[in-house]
C-alpha cells in the first residue's frame, strides 16, 4: 500500500480528525467513539446498517474502517478516520505531550502535564497542527498494518506506535526514568510510600523535582488480583453482550463510552475497554468443542483476565516511569489480538469472527 490508494477524502478527515482530538482532549475524543460504536454496533444488529454514501447516491470511497470488519457507523465514524481511537484519540494525546512540553496544562493534575489527557486543549493553532500531523500519522499506520497483514489490531498498533512517536518527536525518554535497577519496573510500592524526585525544583513542567517517582496509570485500580478479578467480570459480561447480540464490537463500545465518567472527574471508575473486546471476540469464535454455553461464558472471561493483565503490565513498564501517556489498553489490545489470531491459526478458535488478519 501507498499513502495515494488510500482516498483524499480520508486523509483530510484524519487530519481533521486529529485536530478534533487536540480540541477536546484525548480520553472525550475516546469517550464519543465509545458512544458512537455503540449506537453504531445497536443498528447493525437491529437491521439498520446502511453503506456510506447510500443515502446520499454520493461515490462510495474506502474509509480505512475495513481492517477491523467493522461496517456501518462503527467502521465508518467510530473507527475511521474521524473519530477512530488512532486519530482523534492519538492525536489529543500527542498533542498534551507537545503542549505539557511547553506550559502546565492543568495546575491541578499531579502528574506530569503531559499526561493530562482529559482536558480540551482549546484552538491554539499549533496544538491543533500537532493534533491534526498525529491523526494523519494514525491513519497511515493503521492501513499499513492491515495491508502488511499483520496479524493484531491495526487501530490499536496504530495508537502505540503513535504514543512512542510522539516521545520521540519531542524529545521525551522512549520508556521512561529508571528509578534503581535493582528495582523492578513493576513496583508500584514507591507510589504507596508517596515517594518522590525530591523537592520542587521551580522547573517547568519538565522537571521531576516534587513528582512521584513512579505514577500508576489508574491509582484506584493497580493491585493484580483486584485488575485481574475485574476483568473476569468485565469478560464474562462483554461475552454474554456479544453471544447474545451477535456483536464482536457492541460491548467494547459500550466500556469506551464510559470513559465519559472519567472525564467528568469521576476517577475511580476502571477502563475496561480492553478487557471488553477479546472476551467478545473470544466468545464468538469459540469452536464447538466449547458447548454448553456457560463454558464460552467461562473462557470469555478469561480472556476479560487476560486482557486487564496485560493492561496492567503496559502501565506498570510504559507509562508509570514515563512523562507522556502511552496507552496501556491499546498495548494490551494488540497483545490479546496477537493471541487470537494464533489461536485461530491453530484452530483453537474459529477465524470467521476474528477481525484480524490471518496469520
Amino acid at each position: 500500500m501507498v499513502a495515494g490508494e488510500l482516498a483524499i477524502e480520508v486523509l483530510i478527515a484524519g487530519v481533521a480528525g486529529g485536530m478534533l482530538g487536540a480540541a477536546i482532549g484525548g480520553l472525550p475524543a475516546l469517550s464519543l467513539a465509545g458512544i458512537v460504536i455503540t449506537a453504531g454496533e445497536i443498528a447493525n444488529v437491529t437491521g439498520g446498517t446502511t453503506t456510506v454514501g447510500d443515502s446520499t447516491g454520493a461515490e462510495v470511497f474506502d474509509v480505512g474502517a475495513a481492517p477491523l470488519a467493522a461496517f456501518g457507523v462503527s467502521g465508518a465514524v467510530g473507527f475511521g478516520p474521524v473519530l477512530g481511537p488512532h486519530v482523534a484519540f492519538a492525536g489529543g494525546v500527542a498533542a498534551a505531550a507537545y503542549l505539557g512540553r511547553r506550559e502546565t496544562i492543568d495546575t491541578g493534575f499531579r502528574y506530569h502535564q503531559a499526561k493530562q489527557i482529559t482536558k480540551p486543549l482549546g484552538s491554539r493553532p499549533e496544538v491543533l497542527a500537532v493534533g491534526g500531523g498525529f491523526g494523519l500519522f494514525g491513519v497511515l499506520v493503521a492501513r499499513v498494518s492491515a495491508d502488511l497483514g499483520i496479524p493484531v489490531d491495526p487501530v490499536m498498533l496504530a495508537v502505540v506506535v503513535s504514543g512512542f512517536a510522539h516521545r520521540l518527536a519531542f524529545g521525551y525518554p522512549l520508556v521512561g526514568r529508571v528509578r534503581d535497577l535493582q528495582t523492578s519496573v513493576l513496583d508500584m510500592s514507591p507510589f504507596e510510600r508517596d515517594a518522590r524526585w525530591g523537592e520542587p525544583d521551580n522547573e517547568t513542567s519538565q522537571g521531576t523535582g516534587g513528582r512521584h517517582v513512579v505514577e500508576p496509570w489508574l491509582p484506584a485500580h493497580y493491585d493484580w488480583v483486584q485488575v485481574g478479578v475485574l476483568g473476569i467480570g468485565i469478560g464474562v459480561a462483554s461475552g454474554y453482550v456479544a453471544l447474545v447480540t451477535g456483536s464482536v464490537f457492541l460491548a467494547f463500545g459500550i466500556t469506551a463510552a464510559s470513559l465519559l465518567f472519567l472525564v467528568l472527574g469521576l476517577y475511580d471508575v476502571p477502563v475496561t475497554h480492553h478487557m471488553a473486546l477479546p472476551a467478545s471476540i473470544a466468545a464468538l469464535a469459540m469452536v464447538p468443542e466449547f458447548e454448553p454455553t456457560w463454558l464460552i461464558l467461562v473462557a470469555a472471561g478469561v480472556f476479560g483476565a487476560l486482557g486487564a493483565l496485560a493492561g496492567e503490565a503496559a502501565q506498570r513498564t510504559l507509562y508509570a516511569h514515563a512523562d507522556t501517556h502511552l496507552d496501556p489498553p491499546a498495548v494490551s489490545i494488540v497483545l490479546t489480538s496477537l493471541l487470537i489470531a494464533v489461536l485461530a491459526a491453530l484452530g483453537v478458535l474459529d477465524p470467521g469472527p476474528v477481525p484480524y488478519p490471518e496469520l
